[in-house]
């Protein structure tokens, strides 16, 4: 394998997902719920968080140790001003061969146009509804449906590729399953139906308010029938299916029910430079330390390697053995993007 950076499960480093803010203007109870992040919450000061070249120069690096694929992520990515130059400057890296940013869509409709001439070809919007009063009460009140469409659209107009995520909560929105899917069938964008997880420490997750992979394919089956059809790529996270009746296709991630941290190969960078090595992770790994410090690019490479060759994270997998504490403290979704 390039550059031998493998895991101890003998897993590549190939994808990077770097938050550039923890601010977001949305407060999903899923993600921020606003009685934890409220008006009094301690986001990251300006002087914490990786500036513009300390991001490029990190990205850099991980691109030497085999990354190919950027994830742009948050907090809300699109608050962050120089986002666009970002990613203009990502795409003159020699080696990454692709990045997208994961967004709430409520500001896309601004911003598109200068996304897509800075050389961002993909992005992911998140709705976890199309009913207004439903998708009122999921996101805290901070932005009405017809906001995120409209972003949809903007994207899909300035040229970007639009995949829809819909995270799915049993007795919250599970009834938008197949309106969601008929839409965004009928609008030619592919949408992601994800199993609600228990990432973070503040969503009160519960296994019961789960959706499983199964019956999201079931529901939607019985009025649009379905066909598997192969993954992109090794490592994807979404199996997928298309409609029989033409080319459109749906993914589902099932982190859940059917785990893949066999094939993880993601690493994760928050907003103020901590490494985590999964999504469920306790603990992160200060890299602005050595960012802002006299040490090289080799030496931090060689560090980010040291971690990544000792990394043996499975916690789906554990979760799925019952072998995870329910007290384990985990990273929160909004602080490293999902």
């Amino acid at each position: 394998m390039e550059n031998g950076v493998l895991d101890k499960l003998q897993r590549p480093l190939r994808d990077l997902r770097l938050s550039v803010t923890d601010r977001c203007n949305f407060r999903c109870r899923y993600c921020m719920p606003e009685e934890i992040f409220g008006p009094n919450f301690p986001f990251l000061s300006p002087d914490k968080i990786l500036s513009l070249n300390e991001l490029v120069r990190l990205t850099r690096i991980f691109v030497s140790l085999g990354v190919r694929k950027i994830r742009i992520t948050g907090g809300e990515p699109l608050l962050r001003k120089d986002l666009p130059e970002l990613i203009y400057r990502l795409n003159m890296i020699n080696g990454v061969e692709d990045i997208a940013i994961t967004t709430n869509g409520s500001l896309l409709k601004k911003f598109a146009p200068e996304l897509f001439n800075a050389g961002l070809k993909r992005v992911n919007v998140s709705l976890d509804s199309l009913d207004d009063a439903r998708f009122l009460q999921l996101n805290g009140n901070r932005s009405r449906v017809k906001n995120v469409l409209e972003g949809i659209q903007a994207a899909s107009n300035a040229g970007l590729k639009v995949k829809v995520n819909m995270v799915v909560q049993k007795g919250k929105n599970d009834q938008d399953i197949v309106p969601m899917a008929r839409y965004f069938k009928e609008n030619k964008h592919t949408i992601r139906f994800i199993e609600y997880m228990d990432v973070g420490n503040s969503n009160g997750w519960r296994m019961e308010e789960v959706i499983t992979k199964q019956e999201i394919l079931n529901r939607i089956g019985e009025v649009m029938p379905l066909e598997p059809i192969q993954p992109n790529y090794i490592g994807e996270v979404a199996t997928r299916y298309r409609y029989l009746d033409d080319d459109q296709e749906i993914g589902i991630i099932s982190s859940v029910t059917e785990p893949f941290c066999s094939a993880c190969s993601r690493a994760r960078v928050s907003a103020e430079g901590k490494l985590y090595t999964c999504l469920f992770a306790s603990k992160g790994y200060d890299l602005s330390h050595f960012l802002r410090s006299e040490m090289s690019d080799e030496e931090i490479a060689d560090t980010i390697k040291n971690i990544w060759n000792n990394r043996g994270d499975r916690y789906s997998d554990e979760r799925g053995e019952g072998n995870i504490s329910k007290n384990r403290p985990k990273i929160e979704m909004s602080h490293i993007g999902g």
